[in-house]
């Protein structure tokens, strides 16, 4: 976040993926989730007499328009901020696509947060709660992971309601996200997530059960003082748990169509483990790879 001395603002929050813990989050599990520098979103504000004006930048920044509105004006709501308080230009530019499960409603939602709080109507110690209950608008129910992650700009050990720890890698795998073709509602694979474990008690708390092995799996993987184990090893170890986590969604119905067959498709070009990351039914999915893919698909392929 910035400042010049003009009194202009400005600051960038990154989108995200989610290593494990997607959906059982809610219901306590931890989640492992890093932010993916390479999709942002920039937000300038320019202090100047009359009506708030928007400006859209970017790949994806015209996506935002119904967006950006509808969270200010919630926001203004909550805040009994008079909107002809608002006075200026706003600038949005944005690389992070809206709808794909990589945190385009959490990013916007830390952007608008923290202007406000740039404008005086609250404090920073305020910010993460505030803007997990902007992002309801798009969730139905936030767990908060992304809005922490957009916050932080760091990777993330995150627990509803509890801890949200630095998850600091002692290596770096191999391990990319790709798009599958289909964008996915979060509200709605929620939804069908609960359902199941409306019809299904029992299943549903072993799903959340198996979720929570994979996360810890990866992080025994991932974080120093949790291993003793040879760099081969520790990859079988980080693959178990993504596959692991991957069969979590197979579960919930979140891995068809489109996504089952990218997903089989990455299988087929060598990757040793695949997963929906985010809310599934579309969106994004992770890859990991025992070394980088070949050039051919790095078209495809985002670096994580």
């Amino acid at each position: 976040m910035s400042i010049d001395i003009s009194g202009d603002f400005s600051c960038r929050s990154y989108g995200k993926w989610i290593l494990a813990g997607e959906h059982a989050v809610l219901r306590g599990v931890p989640a492992l989730v890093f932010p993916i520098r390479s999709r942002f979103l920039d937000l300038r504000f320019i202090q100047s007499p009359g009506a708030l004006e928007l400006n859209l930048a970017g790949d994806h920044g015209s996506e935002l328009q119904l967006l950006f509105w509808g969270v200010l004006e919630k926001a203004c709501e909550m805040k009994n901020i008079p909107r002809s308080d608002l006075q200026g230009k706003v600038l949005i530019t944005s690389s992070i696509p809206v709808g794909a499960g990589m945190g385009a409603s959490a990013a916007l939602c830390v952007a608008v947060t923290r202007w406000l709080g740039f404008l005086g109507h609250f404090a920073e110690f305020e910010y993460y709660e505030f803007a997990r209950s902007l992002e309801n608008l798009f969730h139905g129910e936030s767990s908060g992971v992304d809005i922490a992650v957009a916050l932080s700009g760091e990777g993330l050990r995150f627990i509803r309601d509890g801890a949200r720890l630095p998850l600091n890698t002692s290596w770096q795998p191999h391990w990319y996200i790709s798009y599958t073709g289909e964008r996915g509602v979060t509200v709605d694979a929620v939804r069908k997530v609960k359902d199941l474990i409306a019809r299904d008690p029992g299943l549903g708390a072993g799903i959340d059960q198996q979720m929570s092995q994979a996360v810890a799996l990866a992080e025994s993987s991932l974080i120093d003082s949790h291993f003793s184990n040879s760099p081969a090893e520790r990859l079988k170890i980080l693959a178990e748990a993504i596959n692991l986590a991957g069969q979590c969604f197979e579960k919930w119905n979140l891995n068809e169509g489109l996504t089952a067959r990218h997903i089989q498709w990455l299988r087929d070009q060598g990757a040793l483990a695949v997963k929906p990351t985010g809310s599934g039914g579309g969106g994004y999915v992770l890859s990991l790879w025992e070394t980088p893919p070949a050039e051919s698909l790095l078209e495809t392929l985002i670096p994580c």
